[in-house]
Order: C-alpha cells, then structure tokens, then sequence
C-alpha cells in the first residue's frame, strides 16, 4: 500500500516510483528525492535499468506528510527484517531490484476489486495528487512544480476544468469587497 500512497500523495510518475531506493528517502529532513533516475517498462525483474526523467523538472526533492514518513520508516524497518543484505541501495518497492510493471497492476486490481471500487490507471493516483491539490487551493505554479511539468501551462491544460470552481470563490472575494464599501 506504500507504493500507492507514494504515487497519490507525491504525484510520481510510476517509473519515478520504480527508481526509489531507500536512500532517497530524507526521514531526518522528511524529504523524498527523484534525482536523475527513474525504470521505465521492463519485461521481468533482470531486465531493467535507470534512465533520465521525462523531464529535468521531474528533479525534485518533495516533502512527506506526516502519515507517509511513519508508513515509509515501518517498510524500510520491516525491510531490514526480512531481506538478506539490505542497504540503503535497496529498492523502496522492491528489493535488490525493482518491482515488476505487473506487481503494481495487479495490486491495485485486486485492491480495487476488494474494495468494489472502479478500476483506474496507475497514473491516475498522479492526477488525482494534482486534483486534491487544486481541490484545496494549491496555487497552480506549486503544483506545477510539485508534479515537475515544464511548462505550467501542461498544469493548465491538462486541469484546467478544476479552475472552474476557483472562479466562484474570485467573485466571492470581489463581491465581499464590494459589501465592505457599502456597508461605509
């Protein structure tokens, strides 16, 4: 479940998530860093390797939440217990090498399932990051800069319907300005 609490509450990008290892994780500064490296597709858990991120934007060091942080220490410390030489080059979903494609579909299907709730896409827990951002009043060039987009016009394009809503609360604030006035 920490892997889709990494993807949903950081907005990575899977293979951003596939290239964590444990050393990447800051618990001293409650950081998380996707530097440089990220898995894309792989056949199996041998035929792998890192490549650059999608953009240099996706370099970034973020911030954990408090919930995340403790989930992460209580992996990383259960991880110690039961996998033979681990280090901090250890893989945060995986071990000595990362986890599969199929191990996270197949996961969240059967989570899904579980929980009777409608399927979605891996990188769907990306764009609901940006949602839960916007929802609750994260200014655009955060959360652009939060999900690395390049341009914070790809943020735009891609949730601007989510500003619609915003629109309401700018007229709320011109309208309470005006009431200020009349009530002199």
């Amino acid at each position: 479940m920490k892997h889709f609490q990494l993807l949903y509450y950081c907005g990575l990008r899977i293979g951003e998530l596939k290239g964590l290892t444990w050393k990447d994780i800051d618990f001293e500064n409650k950081t998380v860093s996707i530097n440089n490296k990220q898995i894309t597709k792989q056949s199996n858990r041998e035929n792998w390797r890192f490549v650059p991120p999608k953009t240099k934007k996706s370099n970034k060091v973020l911030p954990l939440t408090k919930v995340l942080l403790n989930d992460l220490k209580t992996l990383k410390e259960s991880d110690k217990e039961i996998l033979f030489g681990f280090n901090d080059k250890f893989f945060v979903v995986g071990d000595i090498a990362p986890a599969s494609n199929n191990r996270f579909s197949d996961r969240k299907n059967k989570n899904c399932e579980k929980a009777g709730v409608k399927q979605i896409r891996l990188h769907d827990f990306r764009h609901s990051c940006a949602s839960l951002l916007i929802n609750n009043g994260a200014n655009v060039t955060l959360v652009a800069k939060y999900l690395g987009h390049t341009k914070i016009e790809e943020t735009l394009n891609t949730y601007s319907h989510m500003f619609s809503t915003a629109l309401d609360s700018v007229v709320s604030v011109i309208d309470s300005l005006e009431d200020d006035k009349t009530d002199d």
